[in-house]
């Protein structure tokens, strides 16, 4: 099989680690790739926002299967339009990516489905928002409706701290994303990253994460693209899965169906788990950054017959994962989420490399004279695999240690929680 896939983070060197190794992949190209996917796969320079180039190139180069990484394609209807070109695609077509492409869009679907979340108000003035923020109280939940990167959400413990991210978010802080504002309940529990794949008419558990939003220790600091991830999540248990798949997966599935939009690919559902059992925080179109870093090297069986299947249908029972645990780390850039520095050099990923059960991704870097530079806001992932969270994290941050990156910073406790359920601590 030929495959072209489609982004240039971090999930997409973990999925192009995954699909080199199946036996069936001849030839991966990937638009735009980075250093790191370049050692999987070829690198094609192609406008993914030029829907009919792709195609063309999908047919000039005999593709059997485009694998779309990233949500912005998806919700911009590159699916559709390489569909209709008679290429298979892993990924939703555009109105099934309003799942994630509009916050207002998959509540009002969980209202008509029955699936649990917050109670919400939707909003296209600042006025509106601040009377129904100043009526619920706080801490509150204020997001804009569109893309914005992971960063459009902002949890008000205030609601002068809530009525500010109103102003902000009309203001234009996140562009066209922000012309309309849901504003929610406040979930209270514990936050758990859950996906499964779908091929239109059905849907099964792929795995489950959980992720760390908040850029410094302590879960303290601004919200951000994530700075660090595990697999699984302890939370989900099977029970939890199981009430998962039936109460939010399984019902958002039907529903898309019924309004003429099969959802194929993967869904990606945020959870809030607390006393009444899981609730929907949000849908995602795509597999999440980094929980795919982590989520992966945890797969024990061909990704490839997976992602065609969700592309053309007849999904497996189930997907049979490893039972070791897997922990990333984000290494980002100084100044990240706000500012962060480019260009400074990295060194010593040939080293931190060799390391046993330690997997290196590129997320934001270039190649500029044979030096490898920091290009984006997170930079790189180290993750490890062990039989326990405490053994993936030891590995992780061991080989973190031996990078040579002045101009970066990480989390120190990435899988706090995890760790201390381990020690009988929680």
């Amino acid at each position: 099989m030929n495959i072209l896939l489609i982004g240039s983070g971090g999930r997409e060197h973990a999925l192009a680690n995954a699909i080199s190794k199946s036996p069936r992949a001849r030839k991966l190209f990937a638009a735009p790739g980075n250093p790191g996917i370049a050692t999987k796969a070829q690198l094609v320079d192609l406008d993914i926002a030029d829907h009919a180039k792709v195609a063309a190139f999908c047919a000039a180069n005999d593709i059997d299967l485009v694998v779309v990484g990233p949500e912005a394609p998806l919700v911009a209807g590159l699916a559709d339009d390489l569909a209709a070109a008679g290429v298979a695609v892993f990924g939703p077509g555009k109105e099934a990516a309003r799942l994630e492409g509009s916050k207002g869009y998959t509540k009002d679907l969980c209202k008509e489905a029955g699936i649990p979340t917050a109670a919400y108000e939707r909003f296209d003035t600042a006025q509106a928002a601040k009377a129904y923020i100043r009526s619920r109280g706080a801490p509150i939940v204020v997001k804009a409706d569109g893309l914005a990167a992971g960063k459009g959400v902002i949890v008000a413990e205030r609601v002068p701290e809530a009525e500010a991210a109103v102003d902000m978010i009309f203001g234009g802080a996140f562009g066209s994303a922000g012309a309309e504002v849901v504003v929610e309940d406040f979930l209270e529990g514990e936050e758990a990253s859950f996906f499964a794949l779908c091929d239109g008419e059905r849907a099964i558990a792929f795995a489950s994460a959980q992720d760390h939003k908040r850029v410094g220790d302590g879960d303290t600091g601004p919200n951000t693209g994530g700075m660090g991830a595990y697999s699984p999540a302890p939370i989900m248990t099977d029970e939890m899965v199981e009430r998962t798949m039936r109460e939010i997966i399984e019902p958002a599935v039907a529903a898309m169906k019924a309004r003429g939009a099969p959802y194929r690919g993967v869904l990606f559902a945020g959870l809030m788990i607390g006393p009444k059992g899981p609730q929907l925080i949000e849908f995602n179109a795509r597999f999440g950054d980094p929980e795919t870093q982590v989520m992966l090297p945890r797969l024990d069986e061909d990704i490839l017959p997976l992602l065609l299947a969700c592309a053309n249908g007849g999904l497996p029972d189930a997907v049979r994962l490893k039972p070791e645990c897997a922990l990333t780390v984000v290494y980002a850039a100084n100044g990240y989420p706000d500012a962060p520095e480019r260009g400074t050099q990295i060194n010593g990923l040939d080293l931190a490399a060799q390391s046993e059960g330690v997997e290196i991704t590129h997320a934001g870097t270039r190649l500029e004279d044979g030096k490898l530079l920091a290009n984006g806001g997170r930079v790189l992932n180290v993750t490890a695999l062990a039989d326990t969270v405490s053994g993936a994290r030891a590995k992780a941050y061991q080989a973190l240690a031996m990078i040579d990156w002045p101009g970066g910073f990480y989390r120190s406790d990435i899988g706090w929680r995890a760790v201390k359920r381990e020690r009988g601590e929680a």
